[in-house]
């Protein structure tokens, strides 16, 4: 197996002790497993690096990050420096540059893990949650109009295009088909929002002629898989954008919905 070369962003808060844990366990993997070869470089990019020069990250950053095989990435967010720059600063600018367009978020019960839940313990929830990653809410477009001034207004603008909602589409039925149940559910709210989320629905409609191999494959909005969990028993791949993504993320240690990262985060690209 040849050599893997992983850059460890450590980032803020519980980020650098995070990642520092987890490349203790991947260098015990490493010593049990002797064809597994992995190198970790540190960066310490993030808040306190902002605070210092000015910038989340060196100018040449992305250049530094080329030559690695992954990233291992903490968090960013820092009650220093404001939100949009930290993330737009370090992870998008890492997500955008390299293409990382899914974020893949496992979402499952540990045995011996009481679930907040009713009824619902390991075997019954086993999610993989799919989301597009470059475009909608992290494509940036948008503004601000009459700055400082009385009548000043913000726009952000959702942007989807075909051919990203194809391509994370397709990421997600493949991810499915390799799961003994093979159930997709696609995320989105496509009556309030008619064009953008529409174009979602199309897309999935046409995957669904497309793939073969699959045995089970449906769709329910936003409302419904929360309100369908106790009907959706084992494993299941969801398919959704940025903002449906983080309400289906299910806090499981106090069984609230609401809007959270996670250090599990996979994000999937070709660099």
């Amino acid at each position: 197996m040849p050599l893997h070369k992983i850059a460890v962003i450590g980032g803020d808060g519980i980020g650098p002790e995070v990642t520092r844990e987890a490349c203790i366990i991947l260098s015990a993997l490493q010593d049990r497993l002797p064809e597994l070869k992995l190198e970790f470089t540190e960066f310490d990019w993030g808040s306190e690096y902002f605070l210092k020069n000015g910038r989340m990250m060196p100018e040449d950053g992305l250049e530094q990050l080329k030559p690695f095989d992954a990233i291992l990435f903490g968090s960013a967010g820092s009650l220093e420096v404001p939100d949009h720059i930290t993330l737009w600063g370090l992870r998008l600018e890492i997500c955008q540059h390299f293409d990382q367009y899914a974020n893949v978020r496992p979402s499952r019960l540990l045995p011996g893990i009481k679930s907040p839940l009713k009824n619902i313990g390991p075997a019954e929830l086993d999610w993989v949650i799919v989301r597009e990653n470059t475009e909608g809410e992290y494509s940036g477009a948008g503004g601000r109009v009459h700055p400082k001034l009385p009548q000043e207004v913000g726009i952000d603008v959702s942007v989807f295009t075909r051919d990203g909602i194809e391509r994370v589409m397709r990421y997600a039925f493949e991810l499915a088909l390799t799961r003994p149940k093979k159930q997709l559910t696609l995320v989105t709210k496509s009556n309030a929002q008619r064009h953008g989320m529409v174009l979602w629905d199309e897309v999935f409609e046409n995957l669904l002629i497309d793939i073969e191999g699959r045995k089970s494959l449906f769709k329910i909005g936003k409302l419904g898989i929360l309100w369908q969990l106790d009907r959706m028993n084992g494993e299941y791949i969801n398919a959704t954008d940025l903002g449906y993504q983080n309400i289906v993320s299910l806090n499981q240690d106090t069984g609230e919905v609401r809007y959270r990262e996670d250090i599990r985060d996979m994000q999937v690209g070709e660099w």
